[in-house]
């Protein structure tokens, strides 16, 4: 089981160098053994607004790195075009020397599609049809596209990248429809535990890894499941608390618009859950802030000591997980997380050797 950095910060403080977690951590990861750097794709709100096109900070991971694998964790494919995608995610693998990898996600916050309205209604159904016109690209086959005249061309994807295919995950928040997907289509799984337990979660990838044998060659092996996981580890696990307390609590309540705009999204089947949430007031919030800290701190994270973060690996790694996507940007300060690099190399390299034994 792999690990990686995963990035989503919460974009509330008024730091000049927002970008130097990103790029340390990078050059961390890069020299301690991890596998890659997902960035995300965010817009039009603090909570995840530093990144609003991976492509454009994966490219500045691309240069301050030598081996790492460079992902977006996701590109929001219906705000895009194909082309425009296979193109950006071209010249990412070029500056890596063919290190890029792409998970894609449909997209459910409407304000998003301010970018582009009229792909909101159908943007679950032509996304595998992105995922077809990207991997055809990156083949170097040529695509019909209209031009500024109405006519009808053939065009190409420049530059031509360097890996002779692209990486690509399908991204879930716990949809088993998504999990079965992505094993049908041969792509690998990018998902989390916001809202699924573990054991829920082995049951999805148990879903993912039957639908893959199924569909796609022996030789394609049995897919790859990537798991982001909120990350902080130190040397005592009630400093450890304390620490994240104030930051993750902060964290988790700045979603409470996102989650709002979510039920909206689901129409009669969210109206419920949006009024409920609108109503609560603001010991309401504190008070089901306050429980979701205590749950994702004890069953949902990778917090405390290296021993206690084993015991989480353990479950992730018994539940069919490939990959651990460490997001360690949730609100503690900069110096305090890459202060505490070294405790996460610690836990990276007591894996390793629990693996060997």
């Amino acid at each position: 089981m792999d690990f990686s950095l995963f990035y989503f910060a919460n974009n509330d403080t008024e730091e000049r160098d927002r970008y130097r977690l990103l790029l340390d951590g990078a050059r961390f990861a890069d020299d301690n053994g991890f596998t890659a750097v997902w960035t995300p794709e965010r817009h039009f709100h603090p909570f995840g607004g530093l990144y609003p096109n991976p492509a454009v900070t994966g490219a500045a991971v691309a240069a301050v790195t030598k081996r790492v694998a460079v992902r977006a964790g996701s590109v929001v494919a219906p705000l895009h075009h194909p082309m425009r995608i296979a193109e950006e995610w071209s010249v990412v693998d070029n500056l890596s020397g063919g290190r890029a990898g792409v998970a894609l996600a449909s997209g459910w916050h409407a304000a998003d599609f301010a970018l582009r309205p009229e792909n909101y209604e159908t943007r679950k159904s032509g996304l595998m049809e992105t995922v077809e016109t990207i991997r055809r690209l990156w083949r170097r086959e040529s695509v019909p596209l209209t031009d500024g005249a109405g006519e009808t061309v053939e065009l190409t994807m420049f530059p031509p990248p360097v890996q002779p295919a692209l990486p690509m995950w399908l991204t879930s928040g716990g949809t088993p429809a998504t999990f079965t997907l992505a094993g049908e289509h041969g792509m690998g799984m990018l998902t989390h535990l916001l809202g699924q337990e573990v054991e829920v979660l082995a049951q999805r990838i148990e879903e993912y890894r039957r639908a893959h044998r199924e569909h796609q060659p022996a030789s394609a092996g049995p897919g790859h499941v990537a798991v982001m996981v909120h990350t902080f580890v130190g040397t005592d696990r009630d400093a450890v608390r304390e620490t994240v307390r104030e930051p993750f609590s902060r964290y988790l309540a700045s979603s409470f618009d996102l989650l709002i705009k979510a039920a909206e999204a689901a129409g009669a089947q969210g109206a419920d859950m949006s009024r409920e949430l609108k109503s609560m007031g603001p010991e309401d919030r504190q008070f089901l802030v306050a429980q979701a800290f205590d749950r994702y701190f004890e069953t949902s994270g990778m917090f405390g000591t290296v021993d206690d973060c084993m015991a989480m690996l353990k479950q992730l790694k018994d539940a069919g997980v490939d990959e651990v996507a460490c997001l360690v940007d949730f609100g503690v300060p900069t110096d305090e997380v890459i202060g505490g690099f070294e405790h996460l190399a610690r836990l990276h390299d007591t894996w390793r050797a629990h693996l060997g034994s």
